[in-house]
């Protein structure tokens, strides 16, 4: 890429605009990796001084410094890959693909460099009086050097950074070939009467989508990154379902996939666990989670698996009986939405003109953290973000204080990431002066002009979902950067947005967003009722669907066998045969050709995470209802004792001081139907 001129690049200079939002009016895909580049040779000059001073190691002039440096990094690192998952134009994949090996090396430079550790053991270890949050933020570092392979001889540390180095080159090409895979799966079919079921808005998009595309007069539905497609929910077409399904599943096999790409991953962890002195990259990567070990999570996930796949047999029987003939994988969410309607009453199409998009953020979404936790929401049409479609608002507090920023990008785009998720633009930060700035990424089919925005119920809960993640963000108060709200352990990160979904059906909250978006008449008081009957519907299938996904994942990363399978295919049914999970009616949430979260996006080993973290959730839900609902006193509880402190202390720590006690799984259990 052609380094920009030092003068020329915003990235390299603190934004000027409010809350110091990155300033994309002005910033382009080719400021980054020069950014990037600068700002990691910043650093290096920042932590040599540090190393070398002749003063004795203090907290203030060793961590307090450290914690100052490296601004220009951090906005390059956050611009680069926040905006490559966002954007996925070719100029943000090549700034990437340069930078993610770069930013490898240099992290396994910064924390094998002996000296630092040296100079943070001496502090930890002088006897000094530290606040709670800096003894936490010692131990923090301290642990982070030890498994990033500090004590390593020095032939080990450098293979170390060698694998470290090609693991995110890696990862990049595995996000980017996926997204490219998804695409190209798309499916094409010719008449609109294959895509009955569908709305006549739905079918206009498919139309314009393929004209788009090069298929003129065809019709184009494009895939998700799940492996079950929202359209098999209303295709009456069973043979373009079949169709559907197996474009979703295939994806990514091929020549041309990703299946390489994910071997060498799995060998090259394996390799750098043992390394690092464990026996699997699972109980690596598990080493620094709330989960005591590996065993304690293969145990859980075990336990669950033979009920969840008695639901989704019991599921399947009912749904035959009412479709009259044995259903098949691409059957399942079809007769799944006519057991709703028939059983309860619940027709996910009829629902869709109650959830329209802006009510559902203003009146739901907002509205529920409004009545929770006071906070208000402002519109700043004045700031620009990085795609038209991006919408900024500033967050107040309840007594007018400006607490941050958050930008919502709610559609889909060819070239967008699949999936949903939240990112930091700007960590909150007291010795830094920083309030936060936080984004949503959602991927919500967008209409044509002039129509509305119409959610699915999946959908709702998603938006609910992610902002969670945005409060926890937006929340933080803690002094140091490292330590801000989202940057807790992964298997504790889904927490907090997993309780947001709780005021999806909250009485006071549906009733305020629930409006059909023509009349403004309220969803009749009836279908709320059945809604919370249909709670447990369904969880057969998600909690099979969701077991066999994370199972596959440690399958292939809690080996401590260092042969890497040839036949991706085949060991997915051996490792799902081991835990008795080899039901091809439910297909796992996704495959291993696009797995991204676990080849590309951080939760190697990691994606047990989201069920970890609901036992949690299961018991800050019932701790809500004991203690009186959507309270201000409650949400108070919530904010100051969990949210706002991040890492700043241990996280269960933070969860005990909330609910009073330890977590139970029972919660949880009864939650899924698996008591």
């Amino acid at each position: 890429m052609t380094n920009s001129p030092v003068a020329e690049n915003p990235l390299l200079t603190p934004s000027t605009l409010p809350y110091q939002l990155p300033d994309f009016a002005n910033l382009r895909a080719e400021h980054g990796a020069p950014a990037f580049r600068a700002g990691m040779d910043e650093v290096r000059a920042e932590i040599d001084a540090i190393v070398n001073n002749p003063e004795p190691p203090t907290f203030e002039n060793t961590v307090e410094a450290m914690e100052r440096g490296g601004q220009t990094l951090a906005r390059a690192a956050t611009y680069v890959f926040a905006l490559s998952s966002a954007l996925g134009t070719p100029e943000f994949d090549a700034a990437e693909n340069e930078v993610a090996p770069l930013y490898a090396q240099f992290r396994s430079e910064l924390y094998m460099n002996r000296g630092l550790y040296e100079r943070i053991k001496a502090v930890s270890e002088s006897g000094a009086a530290f606040t709670a949050e800096q003894r936490h933020l010692l131990d923090e570092l301290l642990r982070d050097f030890e498994l990033s392979g500090v004590n390593l001889g020095a032939a080990e540390g450098a293979r170390l950074v060698e694998i470290n180095s090609r693991i995110a080159e890696l990862e990049s090409q595995f996000g980017q070939t996926a997204t490219r895979n998804r695409q190209a799966a798309a499916l094409i079919v010719d008449s609109a009467d294959e895509l009955a079921g569908l709305t006549d808005g739905e079918i206009a998009t498919a139309a314009a989508l393929a004209a788009d595309n090069g298929h003129e007069g065809k019709y184009q539905i494009s895939l998700l990154s799940p492996s079950s497609q929202p359209a098999l929910a209303r295709l009456q077409d069973r043979d373009v379902r079949r169709r559907l399904l197996a474009s979703s599943l295939a994806r990514g096999l091929g020549d041309g996939g990703t299946t390489a790409i994910l071997r060498e991953l799995v060998a090259l962890r394996s390799e750098q666990a043992a390394i690092l002195g464990f026996d699997s990259h699972a109980e690596y990567k598990i080493a620094d989670q709330t989960a005591p070990g590996l065993d304690a999570v293969m145990e859980m996930l075990t336990r669950m698996a033979p009920a969840a796949l008695a639901n989704a047999e019991r599921e399947a029987e009912i749904m035959a009986e009412v479709a009259g003939h044995d259903i098949e994988a691409s059957d399942w969410a079809f007769y799944s939405d006519q057991v709703q309607r028939e059983k309860y009453a619940v027709d996910s199409e009829a629902l869709k003109p109650y959830f329209e998009l802006n009510r559902v953020l203003n009146d739901g979404v907002f509205f529920a953290a409004n009545q929770v936790y006071g906070v208000t929401f402002t519109e700043r049409e004045d700031l620009v973000g990085y795609h038209p479609d991006v919408r900024v608002w500033e967050v107040f507090n309840e007594d007018g204080s400006p607490l941050g920023l958050f930008l919502g990008d709610y559609f889909a785009r060819e070239t967008k990431k699949g999936g949903a998720w939240m990112n930091n633009l700007v960590d909150q930060s007291g010795l830094l002066g920083n309030k936060p700035v936080v984004m949503n990424n959602l991927n919500i089919p967008k209409p044509p002009e002039g129509s509305p925005a119409l959610l699915t119920m999946d959908e709702v809960r998603t938006a609910f979902h992610e902002f969670g993640h945005a409060l926890h963000g937006l929340f933080s108060d803690v002094y140091y950067p490292r330590l801000q709200g989202t940057n807790v352990p992964r298997d504790f990160v889904e927490y907090p947005s997993q309780v947001n979904e709780m005021w999806i059906l909250w009485p006071e909250v549906i009733a305020n967003y629930a409006k059909h978006y023509e009349t403004g008449e309220p969803l009749p008081a009836e279908t709320v009722v059945k809604l919370q009957e249909a709670a447990l519907w369904g969880e057969g299938f998600g909690t099979t669907e969701y077991l066999k996904a994370a199972l596959l994942d440690l399958a292939w990363y809690g080996s401590r066998d260092a042969q890497v399978p040839e036949d991706v295919e085949a060991f997915e049914t051996e490792a799902m045969n081991a835990v008795g999970l080899q039901y091809d009616l439910v297909p796992p949430r996704y495959r291993s050709a696009y797995f991204a979260h676990i080849f590309a996006g951080g939760y190697s080993a990691g994606y047990y995470s989201y069920i970890w973290s609901e036992v949690l959730d299961a018991e800050t839900v019932e701790w809500f209802k004991e203690n009186g609902g959507m309270t201000r006193e409650n949400g108070d509880k919530m904010r100051y004792e969990l949210l706002a402190r991040g890492n700043s202390r241990d996280p269960l720590e933070s969860f005990r001081a909330l609910r009073g006690r330890d977590a139970s799984v029972e919660p949880l259990l009864k939650k899924r139907g698996l008591a």
